[in-house]
């Protein structure tokens, strides 16, 4: 109960439990889990045009649609994949961005094999530092990213997709000055 009392973040929903959830437990918490830093990428690229809370209340589903964001599995999804998933109606059903995910998630694992990680690829472009910024939607970190991407082929990303990117991941660090998570370097 304590927690409600707390001030967060203005994007907070305090009404959304998975809201609150994400931003106390996850947002802005370095994590360069490649598993995640694969599951983050596709459900950004999915919030393309859409709020986060579509989709991170779809986040389960789209994790069992998904075979639990396995690289290597959507690296393999073909036509008849594709149509499950378009059939999906607990998922955002957009054949753009299905096709981009399977996409996207061959480019990631090439990255994976090229870097070891793409952890490490990120840290190429951080210098595996954080970055403590508030009320921005893109910079130079992740319109050098996206540039990088993009050469590589991937999909429905865009320089804010791959800001809010790094801010879920942890790379760029984001809490409003009155939220209780707030820090400074």
């Amino acid at each position: 109960m304590w927690k409600c009392l707390m001030i967060r973040c203005k994007w907070c929903n305090l009404n959304n439990p998975k809201y609150v959830e994400y931003h106390d437990n996850e947002w802005c918490k370095p994590n360069f889990n490649d598993k995640y830093l694969f599951e983050m990428l596709i459900l950004e690229s999915f919030q393309a045009g859409l709020s986060w809370k579509c989709i991170l209340n779809k986040r389960e589903y789209f994790r069992k649609a998904f075979d639990n964001f396995d690289v290597n599995k959507i690296c393999n999804y073909n036509d008849e994949k594709v149509q499950e998933l378009l059939k999906n109606e607990n998922i955002v059903r957009n054949k753009l961005k299905i096709n981009a995910a399977i996409t996207n998630s061959k480019i990631f694992k090439k990255i994976q094999d090229e870097y070891s990680s793409f952890g490490n690829y990120l840290k190429i472009f951080t210098n595996d530092k954080i970055i403590y910024e508030i009320d921005k939607s893109t910079n130079k970190l992740s319109d050098r990213l996206l540039e990088d991407l993009r050469k590589g082929g991937m999909k429905f990303v865009g320089s804010t997709i791959i800001y809010s990117y790094l801010q879920a991941i942890g790379v760029i660090y984001s809490h409003d000055k009155e939220c209780f998570l707030y820090k400074i370097k």
